[in-house]
């Protein structure tokens, strides 16, 4: 079953690279210097966020994103807990765009005091004029680590226990000014897992897609499905809807999501909320922009 999956990862990359060769070129003019003849499309996501998931969107070259990510208790938990507001986990980050095609980024979580960082290529770009290309394509990577007090520290404990990798292939289309679609085949690995019937190595296929709602609002949603044969432990598929807002510097995501986790390894993996069950987080995602670097032909 396992390799079924990998076989499905590995269609998609191939498919995406057997685009005619009157399509793409060559690979490395298409990571070249912009021409005038080429329109590329712009926006195809307001930030370099879906919901939880990447997007393909990176940020300019220069450019340093802070983003602070929020989520708040279950709905479900009740007036007591003022339906989850009383509780919250919260992801800081970090992300810089080193070129037109390569961002970086690195951020902590407070669930499982967790660590992440990643790097995000941009390998082709969707555009038409002298050169068509229906589709943008980017290639994440990413490492997790958990910093957690050891649970059994009598016992021979390895730091690599601690971490995990997700690779996954960004696809994405803006249709028109209003619709954008994207896939994410993304492949997990666990260093460590529950148990020994669980599989190390993962395959999860992500969709997403962005609505334009008016000039500064959108509405995004995203779903990542999971085959619950591969891991022991109970788990559900990660769904989550929300709302860009922007307002000058800031964007600000407003959503709802079953999936405490803000990191790859936890929301597509080992989410557990419902959404039948009332099991729904409220959470929130702002950006800021700081400009670390002017371009080179900016003038004052």
């Amino acid at each position: 079953m396992k390799t079924s999956y990998y076989s499905i990862f590995l269609i998609a990359i191939l498919l995406v690279i057997h685009i005619p060769a009157r399509a793409q070129g060559d690979l490395f003019d298409l990571l070249g210097d912009d021409a005038p003849q080429h329109n590329y499309a712009y926006a195809t996501f307001k930030t370099t966020r879906v919901v939880n998931s990447h997007s393909i969107e990176n940020p300019a070259p220069g450019v340093l994103l802070f983003i602070i990510s929020h989520h708040f208790g279950k709905v479900n938990s009740g007036a007591y807990e003022l339906f989850g507001l009383d509780q919250s986990t919260i992801r800081l980050g970090l992300e810089y765009g080193l070129n037109d095609h390569i961002s970086f980024g690195v951020g902590r979580s407070s669930l499982e005091k967790t660590y992440d960082g990643f790097v995000k290529v941009k390998l082709l770009r969707q555009q038409t004029g002298a050169r068509n290309m229906p589709l943008t394509l980017s290639y994440f990577g990413s490492t997790a680590i958990q910093s957690l007090k050891w649970a059994q520290p009598e016992r021979k404990n390895y730091f690599s226990s601690r971490m995990a990798y997700v690779h996954q292939l960004l696809i994405a289309r803006k249709f028109s000014n209003a619709v954008s679609i994207q896939l994410m085949p993304s492949i997990i690995h666990k260093n460590l897992v529950a148990t020994v019937e669980d599989e190390n190595t993962a395959f999860s296929m992500g969709v997403g897609g962005r609505m334009k709602l008016t000039q500064r609002t959108s509405l995004n949603a995203e779903y990542f499905f999971t085959p619950k044969d591969q891991y022991t432990q109970p788990i559900n598929n990660s769904l989550s809807i929300g709302f860009d807002l922007e307002t000058g510097g800031h964007v600000f995501q407003l959503h709802f999501t079953n999936s405490k986790a803000m990191f790859e390894r936890g929301f597509i993996t080992e989410t557990q909320g419902r959404w039948d069950k009332g099991d729904i987080y409220f959470g929130f995602n702002i950006t800021r922009v700081f400009t670390v670097k002017k371009p080179a032909d900016f003038k004052e």
